[in-house]
């Protein structure tokens, strides 16, 4: 190409930049007005408006690997060496307000490091963020991004059995607690038909497994919740990934409406979009190998092509083929970046953004607690897996122990199936809680992206899950134990069925915090069953059931003290038979006649147990319960801490 038509064409798209700067800083309502808005119906009042820029953004990634080298004949030094690779590289570029900015480009380029960037979301990483500006001010730190900007990923973490109003309702009492109730009901119902769901609205949002919406109104739900609190920028990684045209023609026109109704600074990413979609967009971001290789609207992208000496094949949009020769871009971007400095950018009027983090977000523990309370009870009843299928195991299985051990006989065989009674509870009701794992796993995406966002503390969490699951489990508790202690006969008096029905629901919860706790260090489903499994088995093991303390090795007596299995076990004997310790389980014959060779005390004093023994084993089964909640908030909270999502 000749040099002179270099210049020409660096002058053409420096005149057209220059064309298309605004000025101006606060829009109304008039000035967004077009066939497809909403501003009839929803009229918007003045919106504070924000302009998002980078200049010469880079960032690098610092990675460490471990070098051994010999030192000695017999000994070997390991050594770290630190090395750095650059991802992106001396991005530029405006994203001005009422608009939509697409970054394009090929796998691997770099699209969502940069959105993650921009949102204040980057991992471990190198960058200066007072390369992007706001406003033509320097970002102070990542939590002013934060704090500025709504984050929308790939992925729909939302809890598919609530509706799509109260996923808004819910978020609203997350985002919006400085509202009152009423004003958080109008934003809910302003939202819902802002992003069109109005006949969806009572739906329930539905995964694979349970029915719900579609695909496209699922990825309008969380955008909804990511706007419920009105940020004025808005990003989004790959907002049409998985859907169908119409699906993802729907939510471009939605981001288009909220752009302009709202004059939202919004900033996407998208893979290969069609020509339709792309009349929705305002600029294109073009990355190449980290680097920008152009930037400006379609219609400057289609001259810059031809300037260079291409043609279009008529089979490809102007992007689709931009991308195939993004590296020619990229040189004559690179040549060309010298004029930037002759186009005067415009600046908006400074505007103040609270550098507070999320911390403004992150209201009342108590409001919190109840709010989470709420909604997990609701999970839990439309759960029929974790609520019916739970109550009705508890039923059927006390009425099937109490079958098979039905009225077990006062002899020396009948202390030896009391026993076994007692080994299989405990084998079924520590088993039983594993259901809820994958229910929590579910969970645990959507806890990781609103705790992470500031919506509230993991500790509310912790605590909400608590109160709620704790009598959940008291009625489980209580339909187990009722048909299982009076069919197969176990000690008639009231105070003994009392504390069986206690030690049962301490049992449950103890179950139920350890599968909790296991399932937080669990990155997945099946990890996360081996795991349980596994430690189940040991446990079990190690009760004193199958094997005695003194004939256990010494290197595995820790396992004893830490079993779970231990002193629910030995609780459950002492309060079968502390009233019965003078009763006797076996007769013989002696030298005077008639002899007893096996009373309740017996029983008692071949394991080792005293009647204070019970209270030690409940004070000791309390603490675990509390132990492994208290393991899980630790871990979820460093999980959090380091969420990029």
């Amino acid at each position: 190409m000749a040099p002179d038509s270099v210049i020409r064409m660096a002058a053409l798209i420096a005149q057209q930049q220059s064309d298309e700067s605004l000025d101006h800083h606060y829009f109304t309502s008039e000035s967004a007005s077009s066939p497809s808005s909403t501003s009839e119906t929803y009229p918007p009042p003045q919106y504070p408006t924000y302009k998002l820029s980078a200049a010469n953004l880079s960032y690098s990634l610092h990675l460490r690997r471990n070098i051994t080298t010999p030192r000695f004949r017999f000994s070997r030094r390991s050594n770290r060496a630190d090395h750095s690779v650059n991802l992106l590289n001396n991005i530029s570029f405006v994203a001005n307000p009422s608009e939509i900015l697409a970054v394009v480009g090929p796998s691997g380029v770099g699209k969502s490091t940069l959105l993650r960037i921009l949102a204040g979301r980057a991992g471990a990483g190198g960058f200066d963020p007072g390369a992007i500006s706001v406003n033509g001010d320097p970002v102070r730190s990542c939590s002013q991004l934060r704090k500025l900007c709504g984050f929308i990923t790939q992925e729909d973490n939302l809890l598919p059995l609530l509706t799509v109003r109260e996923t808004l309702m819910f978020s609203a009492r997350f985002r919006l607690k400085e509202k009152t109730g009423e004003e958080k009901k109008e934003r809910v119902e302003s939202l819902i038909q802002e992003l069109g769901l109005s006949h969806a609205a009572d739906t329930f949002v539905g995964n694979e497994e349970h029915r719900g919406i579609s695909g496209g109104e699922r990825k309008r739900v969380s955008i909804g919740v990511e706007v419920i609190h009105d940020p004025p920028v808005l990003i989004l990684d790959e907002p049409t990934s998985g859907l169908d045209s119409a699906s993802a023609m729907n939510v471009i026109e939605m981001l288009d409406c909220m752009a302009r109704n709202r004059h939202r600074t919004i900033i996407l990413t998208i893979h290969q979009p069609s020509y339709r979609i792309l009349h929705h967009i305002s600029n294109l971001l073009l990355l190449s190998r980290g680097t920008v290789a152009y930037h400006g609207s379609l219609s400057k992208l289609e001259q810059t092509i031809q300037g260079l000496g291409f043609k279009i094949p008529d089979q490809l949009n102007p992007l689709e083929f931009a991308m195939e020769i993004n590296r020619d871009l990229e040189d004559f971007h690179n040549r060309s970046t010298g004029l930037d400095s002759m186009v005067e950018e415009y600046k908006c009027p400074p505007t103040v953004v609270d550098d507070n983090g999320d911390n403004g977000l992150v209201g009342w523990r108590f409001y919190e607690i109840m709010t989470l309370s709420s909604r997990f009870w609701k999970i839990i009843y439309r759960t029929k897996q974790l609520f019916l299928a739970r109550t009705m195991q508890a039923v059927v299985a006390g009425l099937g122990l109490g079958s098979v051990y039905l009225r077990v006989k006062k002899d020396q065989t009948g202390v030896t199936e009391r026993m076994g009674l007692f080994a299989f509870c405990l084998s079924f009701l520590l088993s039983s809680t594993v259901e809820a794992l994958p229910i929590f796993l579910e969970e645990r995406r959507v806890l990781m992206k609103e705790a992470s966002r500031g919506a509230y503390r993991v500790s509310s969490y912790m605590i909400a899950n608590t109160v709620v699951f704790v009598p959940f489990l008291f009625v489980v508790a209580v339909l187990f134990s009722v048909p299982v202690y009076w069919m197969v006969g176990l000690n008639p008096t009231v105070t003994a069925f009392v504390s069986f029905v206690l030690l049962v629901w301490l049992i449950v919860l103890m179950a139920s915090s350890l599968v909790l706790f296991l399932c937080s260090v669990s990155p997945d489903y099946i990890a996360g069953n081996s795991l349980i499994c596994t430690v189940h088995g040991a446990f079990f093991l190690f009760s004193g059931y199958f094997i005695s303390k003194e004939s256990i090795p010494k290197y595995w007596l820790p396992m004893y003290y830490i079993s779970l299995y231990k002193y629910p076990l030995d609780s459950l004997i002492i309060n079968e038979y502390w009233g019965l310790k003078t009763e006797c389980f076996a007769w013989g014959t002696g030298p005077a006649g008639p002899a007893c060779l096996l009373t309740g005390a017996d029983v008692l004093r071949k394991r080792g147990l005293e009647n204070d023994a019970r209270f030690i084993n409940v004070g000791i089964m309390i603490a675990f319960f509390m132990f492994y909640r208290v393991l899980c908030w630790l871990i979820l909270a460093r999980r959090v801490s380091k969420t990029e999502i």
